[in-house]
């Protein structure tokens, strides 16, 4: 079985996907995913960017899709897709409505990691819950002046084995609509919290529904609007024991950040595969060619065809890279190379994927002409998704950290963003 892949976007620019890729199980998800993305989720981006709310009904056809358990492991009843295949599935999603890419990305991610680090007993019923349609959204960031400064979310051991979560948390992508919120707070009773914090981190799982849990529909970004990933408060939330998803000394995993960065790379690249293949029959059927060409058609001025091929190279580029990371991220899994060697890939592949999506996503303009800056064409909605996503890290630190690694020889350390 095959499935459109961003080479029908993008023309001969990519190569055709070669077998050797993808397991036939995995090609069929793609092929489901795809369906779902032209027939429901692509048609509703633009009004779903408008509102700036979750996207409640492209959410729902992405569990009908099948695509929330590909993360999953096989032997827990889920897809046990590579990372190949989640970054594929990302690039997909965010052509079509990179604010439904990025709910994905929180989702899968944290299905990869909590059945890693998570208490033994939570497996069966989490696998259940996630194979039934749940989603899972994330509450980690924090308002500190500084990304580093201590956290104010605590989560204090109750008697019955559970805690109570106390805090705010500023971002929280995914977690508006989630079934179950991610919430990571300090744990001041962790053993060796004092004097490592990493060791006193906890995730718990918290239905979003759950008493003292408040979702403020504050979001009002620029960009990936239709992620809601505004605010929310925890005042005395009380959790299940049976839902605590981490243990201390298994979390975090050293390739988290490195994950994380893939996949803003997948987003960044789908993006601007969106926005190129929108304005493709702009050019052909609205754009006028410039006088000084000689033809009748847009798309056969030389200008517009250099632009266009200069974007596709780009984007084309950005892709390849961006897909052998998932290689690498299933190869150091298996222990067969080492942080550093998955590392500095990645920070290569963040930097091609902002500025290919950024030049996509402002030049695609260029291609059109004027008229496509008219009110209603929604061409803007690419540039505001990539200029948001792309400010989540300064891509300036991938590049100081990738001329570290040439010139010294440096090995980022696990980190928050390294």
């Amino acid at each position: 079985m095959t499935a459109p892949t961003p080479r029908a976007l993008l023309g001969a620019a990519v190569p055709a996907p070669s077998a050797a890729r993808f397991r036939p199980d995995e090609l069929a998800a793609l092929a489901t995913l795809q369906d779902v993305l032209d027939t429901d989720i692509a048609p509703a981006a633009a009004a779903a960017d408008a509102a700036g709310r979750y996207p409640t009904a492209s959410v729902a056809a992405l569990k009908r899709s099948g695509i929330l358990q590909s993360g999953l492991p096989a032997e827990w009843g889920g897809l046990g897709a590579s990372h190949r295949v989640s970054l594929e599935a990302q690039v997909r999603i965010a052509a079509a409505d990179s604010s439904v890419a990025q709910i994905f990305k929180v989702h899968d991610e944290l299905t990869r990691e909590i059945f890693v680090y998570c208490p033994d007993e939570l497996r069966p019923p989490l696998s259940a819950r996630i194979r039934d349609g749940a989603i899972l959204g994330l509450a980690v960031a924090e308002s500190g002046r500084k990304v580093d400064d201590p956290w104010r979310t605590v989560a204090t051991p109750h008697p019955d084995g559970g805690f109570t979560v106390d805090g705010e948390k500023i971002y929280t992508t995914g977690a508006a609509e989630a079934d179950l919120i991610a919430v990571w707070a300090f744990n001041p009773a962790a053993e060796g919290a004092a004097d490592n914090f990493l060791l006193g981190l906890q995730l718990n799982l918290v239905p979003r529904d759950a008493e003292g849990v408040t979702v403020h529909r504050d979001w009002d970004m620029l960009g990936q609007r239709a992620t809601d990933s505004g605010t929310v408060t925890f005042r005395q939330v009380r959790t299940d024991p049976a839902l605590r998803a981490s243990l201390p000394g298994r979390a975090p995993l050293p390739q988290n950040s490195l994950r994380y960065q893939a996949g803003f790379a997948a987003v960044l690249v789908g993006i601007g595969i969106g926005a190129l293949s929108a304005a493709v029959p702009f050019v052909s059927s609205r754009a006028r060619p410039w006088p000084s060409a000689g033809v009748d058609s847009a798309a056969d001025d030389p200008v517009v065809k250099r632009l266009a091929g200069e974007l596709t190279a780009g984007l084309a580029g950005a892709y390849a890279l961006t897909m052998a990371t998932g290689d690498l991220l299933d190869a150091f899994e298996r222990g067969e190379l080492s942080r550093t060697e998955l590392a500095v890939p990645i920070f290569a592949a963040k930097s091609a994927a902002t500025k290919a999506a950024l030049a996509a996503t402002t030049d695609a303009f260029a291609l059109m002409g004027t008229s496509a800056t008219r009110t209603g064409t929604g061409f803007d909605r690419y540039w505001r998704d990539a200029r948001t996503l792309a400010l989540h890290d300064p891509v300036d630190w991938k590049h100081i950290e990738i001329g570290a690694n040439v010139l010294s020889g440096w090995d980022p350390p696990p980190g928050i963003y390294t």
